[in-house]
């Protein structure tokens, strides 16, 4: 029994429920609202799960974003530029394709959309803008995530 009892002081000793200040209060009430919005209302509930459940381990576990904590692992990916692309890609095919199946002609749209990009790019770079200058115009070519993040970085 003492086991049982010193795990679970042990438990709450980690948690921020020892510790916890009216920020982290707060920041718990607006994540249940966003959990709430996301399951039951579906407002962007790819977006917003996610979010929520981010904001609640880290108000209820603070450690969790400590070196070798769970996320600090996706902090790194990123800070790597590396879950955004995904998160855009999953997002984009998600919602493209199937008005694409419906719709086939919308494939070029997209493909002016990408040739945009890189005619702007190349454009700014032909009118003397260095790399990063002309990856900035190029933006404003198309409009795509994966993409769009990738020139900026």
């Amino acid at each position: 029994m003492d086991y049982i009892i010193s795990t679970l002081e042990n438990l709450m000793g980690q948690t921020a429920f020892m510790t916890m200040t009216l920020g982290n209060v707060a920041m718990i009430i607006v994540a249940l609202i966003f959990l709430y919005l996301a399951i039951a209302k579906g407002f962007e509930p790819l977006l917003l799960t996610p979010i929520a459940f981010g904001m609640l381990l880290v108000n209820i576990y603070p450690d969790i974003m400590a070196e070798g904590g769970l996320l600090h692992y996706f902090y790194l990916l990123d800070e790597w530029s590396i879950l955004p692309s995904l998160i855009f890609m999953g997002v984009g095919a998600m919602t493209d394709f199937g008005p694409l199946i419906a719709n086939p002609m919308s494939f070029l749209l997209g493909a002016a959309a990408q040739f945009g990009i890189f005619a702007a790019y190349f454009g700014a770079i032909a009118l003397g803008f260095n790399d990063k200058a002309a990856a900035a115009v190029s933006i404003i070519g198309g409009a795509d995530g994966p993409t769009s993040i990738f020139l900026a970085g």
